[in-house]
C-alpha cells in the first residue's frame, strides 16, 4: 500500500504527477483501491515513489477537485464513499449546415481580387516595395520613442479618425507634395486603401447605384463596389489614362468615380491637366464623387507630378486617397483620405461603428519619421532605385521578346504592364510563370470589358537577377503556348 500499486516511468514525456493522478484514478475506478479506503500521506507516498512531495501533492489536488478523495489536515487522505458518475455520453447529432451566405456574403466571397494573389510574397508581384531597403533603425527609433510618449489619451478608443498629431503632419506634407487642400479635421486614418473604398462604398452609395471604373482597373476597388452591391460601369484606359469622353452618351449617371490618375493601375499612365478637369466637370454635372486612389505617386522618376485632383476640383466633390503600403511596408496597415468637410463627421462616425481604426503607436512613429524628414530621405533613397529596376525590367522584356511584346519603361510606380498579342492567354501564361514563385498577374484579370493581354509585374524588390529569371521564364511559357 506504500506505493497504492504505481509503478511510474522516469523516461516517459508524461509528467510523474500526472503519471501518479492516472494510476491512482485507474486503481479507484476498478475497485483495486475500495471506496472509502485510505490512501498514503503526501509525504509517505512520495518517500516511497521517490519523488518530491509537490509532485504527490499536485495528483492529490487533481483527484480531490473530481470530488474522488477527500483530505484533510492531519488525517490521511481517504477515498470517497461514493465515487463521481462519469457523464453520460452525448448522443450524436447531424452536424448543422454551414450558415447561408448573404447576398453581399457571396459577392466577397466571389470576387476576383483574390485570383491574382496566389503567389503571395512572390519576388515579381505587383505592388510589392523593396522590403530590403526599409529603414529599420530609423523607424525603429521613432517606434519607441511613439511608445514611450504618447499620451494616455491616444491609447484608448475615442480617436476614430487617427491621432491629431499625424493628421497635422500630413496636412503640411500633402499640401507641399500634392498641392491636396487638407486640413487635420478633413483627414481620416485608416487601416488600408482598401478599408477606406469599403467605408465610402456603403456610405456614399446605395446598392444599386452606379460607379464609374477604369478599365482595366485595380482589382481592390472592384471587389469593393462589388460587395456593397454597386453596379459597375467600364470607363476606357487610353495611354491617357481613364477617358470619361469615352463613356457612351447612355450610360448610367455615376454616384461614385474611381480612378488613379498620376499612375493609372495596371497600365502605368499619367492622366494629364486638360482630361482631369473634364472629368471634375463630369462629376459636377452628375452631381457624383470622385475617388482620386494616389496610390504611389511618390514614385514618379521624373519631373512632378500633376497636381491632385482634389486640388483642383471646384464645385465638385472628390476624395482624395492615400497609402503608406507602397512607400514604406504594406505590413504597417496605414493608409489615409481627405475628405469634404461636411463628410468628416459622418464618416468619422461610419468608421467607429465598423471597427476600421489604425493602431494609435505606429500613427504617432509615422508622424515623427515624417516630420523628422526620414520619410523624404527615403524615398529620394528608393526612387532612383526603383528607376533602375523598372528600366532594367522593361529593356530585358523587350530585348527577349522584341516584337512579341509591348512593354515601355515604366514613368514612376512598383509594377509595370507588358502586353502580348490577343492571342496569348495570359491567364496560363501567368500560372507557368508563377511556377517558379515569381508572383506575376494576368492583365486580363483587371479588365471588365476591355481584350487586355498580358502580364502585369512588379520590378521594385526585383535584383537584376530575379528579372532575368522571370524573363526567361515568361519566355519559356511563350513559347510553350505557341507550340501547344
Amino acid at each position: 500500500m506504500e506505493t497504492a500499486g504505481l509503478s511510474l516511468s522516469r523516461d516517459s514525456a508524461v509528467p510523474l504527477s500526472e503519471q501518479i493522478y492516472r494510476g491512482l484514478r485507474a486503481a479507484i475506478g476498478d475497485g483495486r483501491l475500495p471506496a472509502g479506503g485510505k490512501l498514503p500521506s503526501s509525504r509517505r507516498l512520495a518517500a516511497a515513489l521517490d519523488v518530491s512531495r509537490n509532485t504527490v501533492t499536485a495528483a492529490y489536488e487533481l483527484l480531490v477537485a473530481e470530488g474522488v478523495i477527500t483530505v484533510r489536515s492531519g488525517t490521511a487522505p481517504r477515498i470517497a464513499e461514493t465515487l463521481p458518475q462519469p457523464p453520460a455520453a452525448v448522443p450524436e447529432v447531424p452536424q448543422p449546415a454551414r450558415p447561408a451566405l448573404s447576398q453581399r456574403g457571396q459577392r466577397a466571397a466571389a470576387n476576383p481580387w483574390a485570383a491574382t494573389r496566389r503567389i503571395a510574397g512572390g519576388r515579381l508581384e505587383p505592388g510589392t516595395p523593396a522590403l530590403d531597403c526599409f529603414p529599420r533603425d530609423a523607424w525603429g527609433r521613432c517606434l519607441r520613442r511613439a511608445a514611450r510618449t504618447i499620451p494616455s489619451a491616444g491609447l484608448f478608443y475615442d480617436q476614430p479618425s487617427g491621432l491629431i498629431v499625424l493628421k497635422e503632419v500630413l496636412a503640411r506634407y500633402l499640401a507641399a507634395e500634392r498641392g491636396v487642400r487638407a486640413r487635420a479635421d478633413t483627414i481620416l486614418i485608416t487601416p488600408s486603401t482598401q478599408a477606406s473604398l469599403s467605408l465610402l462604398a456603403t456610405c456614399l452609395a446605395d446598392p444599386g447605384d452606379t460607379v464609374w471604373l477604369e478599365d482595366p482597373g485595380y482589382l481592390g476597388a472592384r471587389a469593393a463596389f462589388d460587395t456593397a452591391g454597386l453596379r459597375i460601369a467600364a470607363m476606357p484606359v487610353d495611354d491617357h489614362g481613364a477617358d470619361v469622353s469615352a463613356m457612351a452618351a447612355g450610360a448610367m449617371p455615376p454616384r461614385l468615380i474611381y480612378v488613379t490618375p498620376s499612375h493609372q493601375y495596371p497600365m502605368g499612365a499619367r492622366m494629364p491637366l486638360p482630361r482631369r478637369l473634364a472629368l471634375l466637370e463630369t462629376a459636377r454635372r452628375a452631381g457624383a464623387v470622385v475617388l482620386e486612389d494616389d496610390y504611389d505617386s511618390e514614385f514618379l522618376f521624373e519631373g512632378r507630378p500633376v497636381a491632385a485632383l482634389q486640388g483642383l476640383a471646384e464645385g465638385a466633390e472628390a476624395i482624395y486617397l492615400g497609402t503608406f503600403a507602397k512607400s514604406m511596408i504594406p505590413g504597417l496597415r496605414l493608409a489615409y483620405m481627405v475628405v469634404p468637410q461636411p463628410l468628416a463627421a459622418p464618416l468619422s462616425a461610419a468608421q467607429r461603428a465598423a471597427g476600421l481604426y489604425a493602431g494609435a503607436i505606429p500613427q504617432a512613429a509615422l508622424a515623427d519619421f515624417i516630420d523628422g524628414g526620414h520619410y523624404r530621405a527615403h524615398l529620394k533613397r528608393i526612387r532612383a532605385l526603383y528607376q533602375t529596376r523598372g528600366r532594367y525590367l522593361a529593356g530585358t522584356l523587350r530585348a527577349a521578346l522584341g516584337n512579341r511584346v509591348q512593354v515601355a519603361d515604366p514613368v514612376g510606380g512598383v509594377q509595370l504592364a507588358a502586353r502580348f498579342a490577343q492571342s496569348v492567354d495570359d491567364r496560363r501564361l501567368a500560372d507557368a510563370v508563377n511556377a517558379d514563385g515569381f508572383g506575376v498577374a494576368a492583365l486580363s484579370a483587371y479588365a471588365l470589358d476591355a481584350d487586355a493581354r498580358g502580364l502585369v509585374i512588379g520590378f521594385a524588390s526585383a535584383t537584376q537577377a530575379d528579372a532575368a529569371a522571370c524573363v526567361a521564364a515568361v519566355a519559356a511559357a511563350l513559347d510553350a503556348q505557341r507550340s501547344g
